[in-house]
């Protein structure tokens, strides 16, 4: 592995964070091949999925439009690669809030994500992603709040 390799293979889930937290779509989009597989099952008990990168960023917006803030914080990166093939475990911490009269307006989960990359004409590419919830804390209701809330920009200083 080159160090060329192992900085372009973290930056994507560094940008993973970065396009979430700014609402920057087309940079999330980018991290991704077209077609990914998406296990959460550690969070939301639903099975491992394969969607397009495109329907999968449209649903980050749906939800994360509706929060007020988040903070998604990785660490910890441990690489392989094999050839155009790479694995990669960064731990996250990630934060969300969302002012509301149903309790607490922060919740908070850590774990860490595993995903495998492919060497693309365009670079390193994120094929599929399996995230591992350690813990949590606060109120998980409001992402339910979020993704009810309707749509709208909004500016960041």
């Amino acid at each position: 592995m080159t160090f060329d390799d192992y900085n372009e293979i973290t930056r994507r889930r560094y940008e993973y964070a970065v396009g979430i937290d700014t609402h920057d779509w087309a940079l999330l989009r980018s991290i991704f091949t077209d077609e990914i597989t998406m296990d959460f099952s550690s969070y939301s008990g639903q099975p491992s999925a394969t969607t397009t990168a495109d329907d999968w960023v449209a649903g980050c917006k749906l939800l994360f439009m509706g929060l007020d803030a988040t903070q998604h914080v990785m660490t910890n990166p441990i690489v392989d690669v094999d050839g155009d093939v790479a694995t990669q475990r960064m731990y996250m911490k990630a934060e969300h809030f969302l002012q509301n009269d149903q309790g607490s307006p922060d919740f908070a989960l850590a774990g860490y994500y595993d995903d495998k990359l492919i060497r693309t004409s365009d670079g390193w590419r994120i094929e599929a992603v399996t995230l591992t919830i350690l813990w949590n804390r606060g109120n998980r209701h409001i992402m339910e709040l979020a993704m009810a809330r309707p749509s709208r920009e909004k500016h960041h200083i």
